[in-house]
């Protein structure tokens, strides 16, 4: 997991702006023609590989796509049994919400990124947590001991310590189920905060903690400022996430909304915050996620809370589990949504449709 110096802002791609006279889609999504250089007739034949009577096996269940070009939508195809209004899971798409929480906060001063994370438990003199800002957390580079494997623990005795323990199953599913937060918040430290990046769930329940200690007004709380300050204003009115028994926000994963409401907050941070002259997230800080501060094994840049390309488009995207995806391209204007059911060993199919879908509009 390396850590990367990230691209200054000046060389990469402007994000776009609202062109003149298509109306926001705060109430109802305008729709539009494909683009002159576009061929409707390959776009189709994408579209039927996942969503047509013979779809691609590869590509598990596909339950929504939305296509937005220059703020309209261009095309839109659901699953079986989904229909537009069906809020559709996040998995680890909710960790780039969560960042969007922050981003006010900070803007209004409550919140400090550069400030040590305000966890008590981590406070003790020689806990080498102490060290650890709300920035490591945002970019993961927090040190915590964290396995973030989508593997289950084996039935022979297999310890948190074994590389066979997931920690993520076992915090949403197993002993840390009910206190998500505290869950993380009780892991160990293992390397220097600010030494090492690891992609971690963990990292963003007790972002996620801080947010709502801060509000104040436990899930009530929090789920009336997500819709008041940042979901309501751009005609978001699907969002339902879930908390825990302690009351945590499930930041890592448990988002819903509709495939539309996903593409309405694509088109936020496409346009650097900005919605129908209203600025709803401060566009430094969605400038900032664009920006790739560290690399996994596979070579994937993460920026924060957000995933970043490393090609000319500048693409920025949420990403979830079974490629669940909102990706925003600055060079063409473009915002696409997938939604559905991916078995992991089939990943590579719809990665590669949704860069064919994306090249398409080069």
């Amino acid at each position: 997991m390396t850590i990367l110096e990230p691209v200054p802002l000046d060389q990469l791609p402007v994000l776009p702006s609202q062109p003149a006279g298509v109306p926001w889609p705060t109430k109802d999504w305008p729709t539009g023609s494909l683009p002159d250089h576009v061929n409707p007739a390959e776009l189709e034949r994408l579209i039927e590989r996942a969503f047509g009577p013979e779809p691609d096996p590869g590509f598990g269940e596909s339950h929504a796509l939305v296509i937005v070009h220059e703020g309209r939508v261009v095309a839109e195809r659901y699953g079986t049994d989904i229909e537009p209004d069906t809020p559709l899971l996040s998995w680890s798409m909710a960790k780039s919400v969560t960042h969007s929480l922050v981003g006010i906060l900070a803007d209004e001063g409550r919140l400090d990124p550069e400030a040590l994370a305000p966890i008590d438990a981590w406070r003790g003199a020689d806990d080498p947590r102490n060290r650890i800002t709300l920035a490591h957390l945002l970019r993961m580079t927090d040190g915590l001991e964290f396995n973030e494997d989508y593997a289950l623990p084996s039935d022979d005795g297999a310890s948190s310590g074994d590389v066979r323990w997931s920690h993520c199953i076992d915090m949403l599913f197993g002993a840390g189920k009910d206190d998500v937060a505290g869950y993380t918040i009780d892991r160990p430290s293992r390397h220097e905060p600010g030494s090492v990046f690891n992609y971690s769930s963990g990292t963003s329940n007790v972002i996620a903690r801080i947010i709502s200690d801060e509000l104040g007004g436990g899930p009530d709380g929090l789920r009336s400022f997500m819709n008041e300050r940042l979901f309501h204003p751009i005609g978001v009115r699907t969002a339902n996430p879930t908390f825990d028994l302690a009351g945590n926000f499930v930041g890592s994963s448990y988002l819903h909304m509709t495939a539309r409401d996903w593409a309405r907050y694509g088109l936020l941070n496409l346009r650097g915050g900005e919605w129908d002259g209203e600025q709803i997230l401060p566009r430094a800080w969605v400038e900032s996620c664009r920006r790739a501060w560290a690399a996994d094994a596979e070579g994937n840049h993460f920026g924060t809370h957000w995933w970043v390309g490393d090609d000319s488009r500048g693409s920025f995207w949420c990403s979830g589990f079974e490629i669940q995806r909102v990706i925003c391209v600055p060079t063409t204007d473009v915002v696409v949504v997938r939604l559905g059911r991916t078995p992991q060993e089939d990943y590579d199919t719809p990665k590669r449709w949704l860069d064919m879908i994306i090249a398409l509009f080069d």
